[in-house]
């Protein structure tokens, strides 16, 4: 199994902190957001190689990181060849770019690099490869407040887990989960993804690629109730870096 890390957007939200620093290199709690997801990542232990999809602003940066990351040996960086959010070709494209370059050939599982979770990412997993036969699975959090649903891609999942509505930043939420950027996709269903481009305008948020998988394709919602982060603003920034020092992870 193969795991992807999305990171080669631009955070224009955070630009105070981000104009030079990508956000995943972020410090939160005194630790970078990456070196936390990374290592979320290689206590699954099934996991033999990590990707991580960036941009050419941001890439010797990543590269200065890798060289003196302890997982070296194990991550591979993709630079997307964009230089500004003007030009970014978007999380699904990017998707596609590193599925192509590197050749990849087998279930996969993908993460934002921008957000951070507290649960254990084998859980997610067992319940994934238990779907795998019949699709794709996303991890969504109940964030328990419709209003603030609205800046999020908003999931409704049936008695199965099955998710059978999918609505990227809805002006009204049908429900209060949502995705929280954590993907895994069976090798089979990787070529869908050039499919969706080829038919699509929409590259950037996944949400736009899940929504349209569920319109004949089996998605799968896996609801984690641990502490969930999004790091979209300087607000949400500081109040998970608060968090985290107080419990000194």
């Amino acid at each position: 199994m193969k795991a992807l890390i999305l990171a080669a957007g631009y955070a224009v939200r955070l630009k105070e902190l981000t104009r030079d620093t990508p956000k995943p290199l972020l410090e939160i709690g005194g630790r970078k957001i990456i070196d936390r997801i990374v290592e979320k990542i290689i206590k699954i232990g099934t996991i033999d190689s990590i990707y991580l999809v960036t941009n050419a602003k941001f890439f010797e940066k990543f590269n200065i990181w890798l060289k003196n990351s302890k997982y070296r040996d194990k991550i591979s960086l993709i630079n997307d060849g964009t230089t500004s959010n003007e030009t970014k070709l978007g999380a699904i494209k990017d998707l596609e770019i590193a599925i192509s370059e590197k050749h990849i050939d087998e279930d996969l599982l993908v993460i934002a690099g921008d957000n951070l979770f507290e649960f254990e990412l084998d859980e997610f997993l067992k319940f994934a490869i238990a779907k795998r036969r019949n699709g794709v699975s996303i991890a969504v959090h109940d964030i328990r407040d419709r209003e603030s649903a609205k800046r999020f891609g908003v999931v409704e999942i049936d008695k199965d887990k099955r998710v059978i509505d999918f609505e990227e930043k809805p002006s009204a939420p049908k429900s209060t989960l949502i995705s929280t950027g954590i993907y895994y996709f069976p090798k089979g269903h990787l070529p869908f993804i050039k499919e969706y481009l080829a038919t699509s305008e929409k590259s950037d948020a996944p949400g736009y690629y899940i929504g349209w998988l569920t319109k004949d394709r089996h998605v799968y919602g896996f609801v984690f109730r641990e502490d969930w982060y999004d790091i979209g603003d300087i607000e949400s920034f500081k109040k998970a870096d608060s968090e985290y020092r107080e419990k000194g992870e």
